[in-house]
């Protein structure tokens, strides 16, 4: 989604354990994900002028319970049975780090999305696909698992993984803009 948006990205993985993160709140368990995810990679990178690190993760509140990847076929069917035809909540913690200055700022991203009312053989032929298994929520939207989503109400970045117009208000309480990241083409 970057690159698309005209900023050149190093992605580097984190490393981090998510299971040793506990939280009761949705969105404090995802922007505890995305902080500890950006402080794992800023502590392996030198504090050079203009790096900025950008940690996301998400999680789907549903029905109560909050729901990251399913990881098991078995799991992705069990939350796919109870979600069809309902809604949920994706929220998604951004935390972004400037390396120079030390400066952090976060927020959490919130869309609710629409799930249609998959019969008992999609969930089972989705679930095979293999794509919901490691996905939070069990679902995407840029993928297989479009199709089963109705409508979302909010920002579809957000459910991909970034929302840029919350990185865009993130970069403003560092003083700089998006147009300052486009990579100079020529």
């Amino acid at each position: 989604m970057l690159h698309a948006a005209g900023i050149d990205v190093d992605v580097r993985v984190s490393g981090v354990d998510e299971s040793i993160v506990k939280a009761t709140d949705a969105g404090e368990l995802c922007l505890e994900l995305a902080r500890l995810k950006a402080r794992a990679v800023a502590a392996t990178l030198p504090a050079e002028p203009g790096v900025l690190v950008l940690g996301c993760d998400s999680v789907l509140a549903f029905d109560g319970q909050i729901l990251g990847k399913p990881h098991t076929a078995v799991e992705a069917v069990r939350r796919w049975t109870a979600m069809r035809g309902k809604q949920g909540v994706l929220h998604t913690g951004h935390h972004l780090t400037d390396l120079t200055t030390g400066k952090q700022a976060e927020e959490v991203g919130r869309t609710v999305v629409h799930f249609a009312d998959l019969t008992d053989q999609e969930i089972e032929a989705y679930v095979a696909s293999g794509e919901p298994l490691h996905v939070a929520g069990a679902f995407t939207i840029d993928g297989k698992g479009g199709a089963f989503v109705e409508r979302i109400e909010g920002d579809a970045g957000n459910v991909i993984g970034l929302s840029l117009p919350l990185l865009r208000r993130l970069l403003m309480t560092f003083g700089l803009t998006v147009p300052q990241l486009w990579r100079r083409e020529g």
